[in-house]
């Protein structure tokens, strides 16, 4: 199993730089819908002081998570196809990564790196 380390090592290498660009583009879709969610909130309870109602805080934000559902996914298309297409190359190297352990796990060897496993 020592033999199977340092390719993985290498190959984790490339991984990083897809798996910090979506932790980012996620967390930036994240905060985005957040905003969009707090803004919404503050919009219906300002609205309602304007028309002189009291609405709870429970209550407006619960109202727009509501409306920020569907009007994220128009506002914020471009960063959740980012995010989307990053899953999809994080998703397809833990595939090959899993193909290439389940490979020399039944001793066969991969793309050259049958050399280090001598």
């Amino acid at each position: 199993m020592s033999d199977a380390t340092p390719p993985e090592g290498a190959n984790r290498q490339q991984t990083p730089g897809a798996g910090r660009r979506l932790a980012r583009n996620l967390a930036l879709y994240t905060l985005a819908r957040l905003g969009l969610v707090v803004v919404i909130t503050l919009v219906i309870i300002f609205i309602a002081r304007l028309v002189s109602v009291d609405i709870p805080l429970v209550v407006a934000a619960l109202f727009a998570l509501l409306i920020a559902m569907p009007l994220s996914l128009t506002l914020f298309k471009k960063l959740r196809t980012r995010v989307n297409e990053d899953i999809a190359v994080v998703d397809e190297k833990r595939r090959k990564d899993k193909a290439q352990l389940r490979a020399r796990l039944r001793g066969e060897t991969s793309d050259g790196d049958g050399g280090a496993s001598a």
